[in-house]
C-alpha cells in the first residue's frame, strides 16, 4: 500500500486506442496487467484516438488525442483545413498540459514507428512526436514499448519518427528489424532490447484437441483485412486491393467446395467491407463471419480452427498464441520476422500479389505438418512469456520512481 507521505505513481497511456483496432487495444491490456500486477497504487488515464470506447472497456479516464474532431477525415474545403491547421497548434498545448501531469507515460506496442500502411506525416507521427518533446521537456519519462519500426522513404514522416525515437526515455522493439530500422534512421539503440510483441502476455484460451486424422477436416479461419498496400504503394493502391480480394475469395471458394467450413475474422472496424465482399461472393452456408470485439475474441475462434489463413499482425499472434498452425499473408517485414520467430517462416505468402493456387500448396502443406507444428508453438508460447516478464521488470526499473519499484520488487518477492 502507498503510505501517506507519498504521492501514487501517475502513469499516462497514448495511442490510436479505442479506435476499431483490436491489436492496438491488445496491446494496451496487456500494459494494463502489468500495471495492475506490478504498480497496483499507480493513477492511470489515457491519451487516445477512443477516449469513450477505452473508458467503457478499461474502466480507466482518457482524453480525445486530437482536438479537432475531424483529424483523419480527408479536408477538401477551406474550412476544413484551417481546423485542421489549428488544431496542430491546439494540439502543442494539449499534448504538454496532459503530459505534465504524469511521472511515466506508456506507448504500449503498436508499429507507431513505421509507415507500412497508408500514413500521413501531420497524422499520428506528429501527435507521436509532441508526446516525446513533451515528456523531454516536462521531465515525465516517456516509454515506447515492445513498438515496431520501419525504415520510412518520406522525409518528413521520417524525420519525426527519428526525433520521436530520441527524445523517449525508453525504446523497446517487438523484433529486431525494428531495432535496425531505428538505428538506420539516426537513432542510438545501443541500449535499446528487443522483446515479443504484449499482445503475448494476454491471457490464451485453451486450444482445441488436434482434428483425428480419420475424421472430416474442421474448420478454417480467415483472417482478412482492408488491404491497399502501404504509403509507398498510392499509385498502385486500387489494383493491390483487387488483387488480394480476388486471391482470398478463390481461396475461400476452393475451400468451400471442399467441404470446409470457413470463419471470416476481422482485427479492425475497416474490414468490415472486405467481409462483405467475400460472403457476396461466396454464397454457401458453409462460409460465416465473426464480430469479433477484442483479441480474447479472436484467439476462441482460433482455438477452436484447424488452421488459420491471416493478414493482420495480431491476427497472426492469435493464432501463433493459441498454437494454431496459420498461414501469413505477409505484407510487410514484420509479419515475416513474427512467424520466423515462431517456427512457421515457410508458411508466408505476399498479400500484394494474392495467387490462390499457390496459396493453396502452402496451405495444404501447413496442414500435413500440423501436429508438429502445434508442439512448436507450445514452445515458442513459453519462451515469449519468459522474454516479456523480464521486459515489465527492465520498464519498472528504467522508467518508474524508484520508491514505486521498490515496493513492486518487494510485492513480488514477498510469499
Amino acid at each position: 500500500m502507498t503510505s501517506a507521505d507519498e504521492t501514487p505513481v501517475r502513469v499516462g497511456v497514448f495511442g490510436l486506442l479505442g479506435s476499431g483496432n483490436l491489436g492496438n487495444d491488445g496491446s494496451l491490456e496487456a500494459v494494463l496487467g502489468y500495471l495492475r500486477a506490478d504498480h497496483p497504487e499507480a493513477i492511470v488515464d489515457a491519451l487516445c484516438g477512443g477516449p469513450e470506447a477505452v473508458t467503457a472497456r478499461f474502466g480507466i479516464p482518457a482524453t480525445r488525442l486530437h482536438w479537432n474532431r475531424a483529424e483523419y477525415r480527408t479536408a477538401s474545403r477551406a474550412g476544413a483545413i484551417a481546423a485542421k491547421g489549428l488544431g496542430k497548434l491546439v494540439d502543442v498545448f494539449r499534448t504538454a498540459a496532459w503530459v505534465r501531469r504524469h511521472d511515466v507515460v506508456i506507448v504500449p506496442g503498436m508499429g507507431v514507428l513505421e509507415a507500412t500502411l497508408p500514413l500521413r506525416p501531420w497524422g499520428f507521427p506528429y501527435s507521436l512526436f509532441l508526446l516525446c518533446a513533451s515528456g523531454r521537456l516536462l521531465r515525465t519519462r516517456v516509454a515506447l514499448v515492445s513498438v515496431g519500426a520501419a525504415t520510412i522513404g518520406n522525409r518528413p514522416t521520417r524525420a519525426l519518427v527519428r526525433w520521436s525515437g530520441r527524445l523517449a526515455a525508453y525504446r523497446s522493439y517487438r523484433d529486431a528489424q525494428s531495432r535496425d530500422a531505428m538505428r538506420a534512421m539516426g537513432v542510438d539503440t545501443a541500449r535499446d532490447e528487443v522483446y515479443p510483441d504484449l499482445a503475448f502476455a494476454l491471457p490464451t484460451p485453451r486450444a482445441s484437441a488436434p482434428s483425428d486424422p480419420s475424421a472430416p477436416p474442421g474448420p478454417v479461419c480467415v483472417g482478412v483485412m482492408d488491404f491497399h498496400g502501404g504509403n509507398d504503394d498510392r499509385a498502385r493502391a486500387e489494383e493491390i486491393y483487387r488483387r488480394y480480394l480476388d486471391g482470398t475469395t478463390r481461396f475461400v471458394r476452393t475451400l468451400v467446395e471442399e467441404g470446409r467450413p470457413v470463419r471470416l475474422l476481422t482485427g479492425d472496424a475497416c474490414d468490415a467491407s472486405v467481409v462483405a465482399s467475400i460472403l457476396g461472393a461466396v454464397d454457401s452456408p458453409l462460409v460465416t463471419a465473426a464480430e469479433p470485439a477484442s483479441l480474447a475474441d479472436l484467439m476462441n475462434e482460433m482455438a477452436a480452427a484447424d488452421t488459420v489463413v491471416a493478414v493482420r499482425y495480431h491476427n497472426l499472434i492469435c493464432a501463433l498464441k493459441t498454437g494454431t498452425p496459420v498461414l501469413a499473408l505477409s505484407y510487410a517485414a514484420k509479419s515475416d520476422a513474427l512467424m520466423d520467430r515462431m517456427g512457421l517462416g515457410a508458411y508466408c505468402h505476399p498479400a500484394r500479389e494474392v495467387d490462390a493456387d499457390r496459396l493453396l500448396e502452402q496451405f495444404r502443406a501447413l496442414e500435413k505438418r500440423s501436429a508438429e507444428l502445434r508442439q512448436t508453438l507450445v514452445e515458442r508460447n513459453l519462451a515469449a512469456a519468459r522474454q516479456l516478464e523480464d521486459q515489465f521488470t527492465s520498464l519498472t526499473a528504467a522508467v518508474f520512481p524508484a520508491t514505486d519499484h521498490t515496493h513492486a520488487h518487494a510485492r513480488q518477492e514477498s510469499p
